[in-house]
């Protein structure tokens, strides 16, 4: 079953020019939870390689901006043609505000797909994923406004529970979703949290 999912979801990205089949991920979620609306203004942290600003960019027309944050190069041609894109290679953790993005104010919207390097020890992996968690709660006071939503990654795990039981005051709204295209063996899902209390 893993393989079928992976392959028709590879196939439906490439026939339909994203560059990951993770766009499928976000769509579900948006058109579950209604997250993103026109001229919105919306931050990627660990964007790479890009099929969540493939997504958004567009729906967020036409005064609408994504602003993707990745540790890696950029591929500039790649979205050349995305002209309300502007993307920074930057490490998060080195962003003070979000006037070293050049933006005068915090954002609408943040997405997170970022996962660790796994190691293939599944209590490695948790708590590389919970670290990368932790550190995207803790820059929601810079990068999100009040009542902006937050998606972002998960590795399931006890500890990423507890986690996140203590952060669902900080927000007017928590669900989770395991979206249909996640590979059956993946350990994955989304918290999406709707109007956040800053």
């Amino acid at each position: 079953m893993a393989f079928k999912v992976k392959d028709h979801y590879f196939k439906k990205a490439k026939q339909e020019n994203f560059v990951a089949r993770s766009i499928y991920k976000l769509e579900e979620i948006d058109k579950k939870f209604k997250i993103i609306s026109k001229n919105n203004k919306v931050v990627d942290l660990g964007y790479y390689p890009g099929s969540w600003l493939q997504y958004v960019a567009p729906r967020v027309l036409p005064e609408g901006k994504v602003v993707g944050i990745d540790i890696k190069p950029i591929n500039e041609k790649m979205f050349a043609k995305l002209k309300n894109v502007q993307l920074w290679q930057k490490d998060i953790m080195d962003v003070q505000s979000v006037a070293d993005l050049g933006e005068e104010e915090p954002f609408d919207i943040v997405l997170s797909d970022m996962a660790p390097n796994t190691s293939g020890v599944k209590s490695v992996d948790q708590l590389r994923s919970l670290s990368l968690v932790e550190m995207v709660f803790s820059l929601l006071p810079i990068f999100l406004k009040k009542n902006g939503h937050l998606v972002i990654k998960v590795f399931e795990s006890n500890e990423a529970q507890v986690f996140l039981k203590e952060q669902k005051k900080r927000f007017k709204e928590f669900h989770y979703l395991r979206p249909k295209s996640t590979r059956s063996t993946s350990k994955e899902f989304f918290l999406v949290a709707k109007g956040f209390l800053a």
